[in-house]
């Protein structure tokens, strides 16, 4: 658990965004290594204190559980990601643009439905929608060109998912999702306790109650409702501290950069991957999702960084709560309770394993090959420190994770009595000593070998 004055500062920081931004109510938590060990609450509902039991709508955090579904069924060697959804539905122009497209929202697809706004009035069928919104005009963009922020897109996965397992959208959700991680209060209409979504007036501190209506086809895009204890569960299931229906590399796979949003001439700090949400906060990275209803605002905010610190924040103004409120609880967290890692072992390493670590040359170029928490780590040793990890790839070899080396084998080569004389990464030759002749160099080795002064 964390320390007294540290829970003080967090308390004192959603004090502060509940009253400079007139929130009727808001509850936020904190997990580090997938513990909720901080939790908060300003404002009432229904005349008390809200708390991480009381359900909020998640809007768009929504669009991660149809992701999850979508990629077990990916998995399940069901669907591709690069198959045109309008191999399994009839949805108009919306037909040619891809599965992983859509999840990743760079189909080009219209980003709401023709109107009437679909959040405030009540949903129709998915005829009904690929009538009024999936005609000639639908695609704003060329699919694969850019980050186009598509609702109707999520709608169509949902139908997707309905149509594969033959029941609703939520059905399959709640058996693939909410029952296995015991989320008990995620619903696709409010149950009590639950807070009403308001409107604050932007000139006097009078409250607008706002509609709530059964989204049908578009219900997929948005209509959860949720509460911090069940996204806790869900965050720790996407951190991968709590096993769920997906497998540790499609759970990476989701947290992939795929889009970048425009930010012409800046640095990208957000970015789209499979279902996620991606950013980019001075360096550090983030994963999760944000949501938005008529009335509500909500973030799940996952930090990529051992200890997986998670910050939820939920609330029932249509205005919310400022973008800064999840990084500072994040960065109250880190600044006043460092994260202490594992505390470290030794671990059983093959002395075939053992032969191949140490130093390696790329031509005239140093790198170090080590072995770190499971993971070969080959580093450039000039001072450069760059490094590309390879994972177990579960066959007995080992397959790069990072850049340019990413997806490729690292395949040792061996001598006649099989010790190591060289590392193959992609046709890359790895050797003992600079342009050793003992390794498979490609092009060969001049005759001469090395000299002081260039050749005349």
């Amino acid at each position: 658990m964390i320390e007294e004055r540290t829970r003080r500062l967090l308390d004192a920081r959603l004090a502060a965004e509940q009253a400079a931004q007139r929130l009727p109510s808001v509850v936020a938590g904190l997990l580090r290594d997938g513990e909720l060990i901080w939790s908060g609450a300003r404002g009432a509902v229904d005349g008390q204190r809200p708390d991480p039991e009381t359900q909020y709508r998640a809007g768009s955090i929504t669009k991660t559980f149809v992701a999850v579904t979508v990629l077990r069924l990916r998995d399940e060697g069901r669907i591709g990601l690069s198959d045109p959804i309008g191999d399994y539905l009839d949805v108009g122009a919306a037909g040619m643009m891809t599965i992983g497209q859509l999840l990743s929202h760079s189909g080009g697809l219209r980003a709401e439905t023709a109107g009437p706004w679909w959040e405030r009035t009540a949903g129709s069928t998915l005829d009904d929608l690929v009538a009024s919104s999936l005609g000639p005009d639908a695609a704003r963009f060329r699919p694969g060109r850019r980050h186009h922020y598509s609702n109707v897109g999520y709608g169509l996965l949902g139908a997707l998912v309905a149509k594969l397992e033959a029941r609703p959208w939520y059905d399959v959700i709640a058996a693939d999702v909410l029952g296995p991680l015991g989320m008990r209060r995620t619903t696709l209409r409010p149950e009590q306790p639950h807070a009403s979504g308001f409107a604050v007036h932007p000139h006097a501190d009078v409250l607008l109650p706002e509609p709530e209506h059964d989204a049908g086809a578009m219900a997929p895009a948005g209509q959860l409702w949720t509460t911090v204890a069940d996204l806790a569960a869900f965050a720790r299931m996407l951190s991968g501290r709590q096993g769920g229906p997906l497998t540790p590399d499609t759970l990476a796979e989701m947290r992939e950069p795929i889009v970048v949003a425009e930010q012409t001439g800046q640095p990208w700090t957000a970015a789209y991957g499979l279902g996620l949400q991606l950013w980019n906060v001075g360096g550090r990275r983030y994963y999760g999702h944000t949501g938005s209803m008529p009335g509500f605002v909500a973030i799940v905010q996952i930090t990529d960084s051992p200890g997986a610190d998670t910050v939820i924040v939920t609330c029932n103004s249509t205005a919310g709560f400022g973008r800064a409120l999840g990084t500072d609880l994040l960065a109250i967290l880190a600044d006043n309770e460092p994260y202490c890692p594992p505390e470290w072992v030794p671990a059983p390493t093959s002395d075939d394993l053992l032969g191949l670590l140490g130093a390696w040359y790329w031509g005239p170029a140093p790198y170090t090959l080590a072995l770190r928490a499971g993971m070969l780590e080959l580093t450039r040793a000039d001072g450069t420190n760059q490094t590309v990890r390879f994972r177990p790839d579960g066959a007995g070899g080992w397959v790069g994770i990072d850049g340019y080396q990413a997806g490729e084998p690292l395949v040792p080569v061996r001598g006649p009595g099989g010790t190591p004389i060289a590392i193959d990464i992609g046709s890359f030759i790895y050797t003992r000593t600079p342009y050793d002749p003992a390794g498979p160099v490609p092009g060969g080795i001049d005759p001469d070998s090395w000299r002081n002064a260039p050749a005349g």
